[in-house]
């Protein structure tokens, strides 16, 4: 068994995805057999998280413990080196197929109470590839008898081709800055200085981010795109709940050299303290939250 247990392979004409039955990550998405985000192999297990489905919290809970409506709640310090926890509860967890076609896959696991969240959610992802790229939806629904907070993230890490992400330009659409104290935990928001703002595109070798921001995407959506030195680019989207947009630059991914990583997500850091954009599922309460990658590839 493959360490991201079932392999799933959906086409779409000329794209390619892979998803793995746990976590439900995204391995590999290629359009035009061009890669769109940082694939690793069958046999290895995500390298930073690679592809993750971060329910239901994204980023980092500070000390691993919140509160919530009076209680205090404890999880497993999973960001060891900084006592926090860290990217949710289902990463590592194996999903069910509950639908599956040759374009699309929707799998299905659970959040228990018992695991140090406040009560009990049903998690059902869907990938679905088209001709340009892949659009993702993520459905939370509260089958407990109490509210329950929520948050939902993800964690692809963006390629345009064969290009080296270090040579290729990341425009981020995002005019807010998010502070952090030395755990990575939210101090502040804050405007974008002039040398932080990737409004208007920054070469991704020339970044050493592993930061926040405000998302402020126009009427299309996109969040960010990266653009390799011939123009083929890589865009990231996201519906009106993606609010955040976390960038990653490690000097190296897998012994492949720098990677950018850019997650959408819908409330920040340790948001399970401060409240910041916490979604609250009332009992029954389904909650969908969709983002996607598109290929921009140049004539």
């Amino acid at each position: 068994m493959h360490p991201t247990g079932e392999q799933i392979d959906l086409v779409a004409g000329p794209t390619r995805a892979v998803v793995t039955g746990v976590g439900a990550g995204l391995r590999a998405l290629a359009v035009d057999g061009r890669a769109r985000v940082e694939g690793f192999e069958a046999d290895a297990s995500p390298p930073m998280g690679a592809g993750g489905v971060l329910v239901p919290w994204p980023n980092r809970i500070a000390g691993a413990a919140y509160t919530w409506r009076g209680r205090t709640y404890e999880l497993e310090a999973t960001e060891a080196a900084r006592g926090n926890a860290i990217h949710g509860l289902l990463r590592r967890r194996p999903w069910d197929v509950v639908d599956r076609a040759e374009d699309r896959v929707t799998l299905a696991a659970d959040v228990e109470a018992s695991w140090g969240w406040p009560g009990p959610l049903h998690v059902e992802t869907t990938y679905v590839v088209e001709p340009t790229g892949l659009a993702v939806a993520h459905a939370l629904t509260n089958t407990g008898t109490d509210d329950v907070p929520a948050g939902v993230g993800t964690h692809p890490y963006l390629r345009a081709g064969d290009a080296d992400p270090a040579d290729c330009t990341l425009a981020l659409a995002a005019d807010r800055i998010v502070d952090t104290d030395g755990r990575r935990i939210p101090t502040a928001v804050r405007p974008v200085a002039p040398g932080e703002d990737l409004r208007g595109g920054r070469r991704v070798g020339d970044l050493a981010l592993d930061t926040c921001f405000a998302a402020a995407p126009g009427p299309d959506g996109v969040l960010g795109v990266l653009t390799a030195p011939d123009g083929r680019a890589t865009a990231l989207w996201g519906d009106a709940s993606i609010r955040w947009v976390m960038v990653f630059t490690p000097d190296d991914l897998a012994g492949r050299g720098r990677a950018v990583a850019v997650e959408p997500m819908t409330c920040p850091a340790d948001a399970a303290n401060s409240g910041t954009d916490l979604r609250v599922l009332a009992p029954g309460e389904t909650w969908t939250v969709r983002w996607g990658i598109t290929a921009r590839d140049a004539p």
